[in-house]
C-alpha cells in the first residue's frame, strides 16, 4: 500500500490533516497565470508565515539571549529571518524538488528568493493545519543551528558593505531600484548595488529594504573572495 503521505512531510516532522494546505504552499504564482481562487499560489500563506517565523525566533532569541537589549535582538531576528537563511531552510529540507513553478521553470537553489518565500510559506501551512506548536517545533528544529552559529550579534549587509568601502577610502555605495513589480498585497523588488571600481549586484525581496540587503550581501560576498 503506497504511502499517502506528501513526501516533504518526513522531512518536516509533520503529517497534515489537509494536504491541500501543503499543496498551496508550494505553489508559486507562476504556477497558476499569478494566482486565482481555484488554483491558489502560496503568497497568503508565505505572507502568514512570515509573521509566525518573526514571532516563533523573536521569542526564542529572548530566551536565549537574556542579557542582550533590543537593538541586539532585532539585529539577531532580522538575520534569522531573511532570505539567506530561510533559502538555507529550505535547501536543507530540499523544496526545490517539490515547488510547483511556470511551464519550463524550476525552483533550484539559485533561487534564493523562491525558495525562502516557500519556506516561510510552509511554515504558514504548518500553522494553519497544526497550530503555533506544529510551527514552532519545526522553527526550532530547523533554526537551532542558525541561532547559536554567533555569539555576537550579526551585522546586516548593508552596513558591512558601508565598513568595506569607508576601510578602503572609497565612497558609499550606491543604490537604485530595477525593478517593482507584483499586486498590492505581495510586491516584488529588485534593487541594485555599486561601488566605485567594482561591478554592480542585484537583489531581489518583498520590501526595498529587503532588496537592497539581499543586493549588498551579494556585492559583499563577491569582494570577499577577491
Amino acid at each position: 500500500m503506497s504511502d499517502p503521505r506528501h513526501p516533504l512531510e518526513p522531512a518536516l516532522g509533520y503529517s497534515f490533516k489537509d494536504s491541500k494546505i501543503l499543496l498551496e504552499a508550494l505553489t508559486h504564482r507562476g504556477a497558476t497565470g499569478g494566482g486565482n481562487a481555484s488554483s491558489p499560489a502560496n503568497e497568503r500563506l508565505e505572507f502568514l508565515g512570515d509573521r509566525v517565523l518573526g514571532l516563533v525566533i523573536a521569542e526564542t532569541l529572548l530566551k536565549e539571549f537574556p542579557r542582550e537589549d533590543e537593538g541586539a535582538l532585532a539585529t539577531r531576528l532580522a538575520a534569522l529571518v531573511s532570505a539567506p537563511v530561510c533559502g538555507r531552510i529550505a535547501h536543507g529540507l530540499g523544496l526545490a524538488d517539490h515547488v510547483k513553478m511556470a511551464p519550463g521553470q524550476r525552483a533550484d537553489d539559485e533561487h534564493t528568493a523562491v525558495l525562502a518565500d516557500a519556506c516561510e510559506a510552509v511554515i504558514g501551512a504548518l500553522y494553519l493545519d497544526g497550530g503555533l506548536e506544529a510551527a514552532r517545533a519545526f522553527i526550532a528544529a530547523r533554526w537551532a543551528g542558525h541561532i547559536h552559529a554567533d555569539l555576537a550579534p550579526p551585522k546586516d549587509a548593508k552596513t558591512s558593505l558601508q565598513e568595506w568601502a569607508q576601510a578602503r577610502g572609497l565612497p558609499l555605495p550606491a543604490y537604485r531600484v530595477v525593478r517593482e513589480t507584483g499586486p498590492a498585497h505581495a510586491p516584488a523588488f529588485v534593487m541594485a548595488v555599486s561601488i566605485e571600481g567594482h561591478a554592480e549586484k542585484i537583489g531581489e525581496g518583498r520590501t526595498k529594504r529587503l532588496a537592497t540587503q539581499e543586493a549588498a550581501a551579494a556585492l559583499l560576498a563577491t569582494l570577499e573572495k577577491r
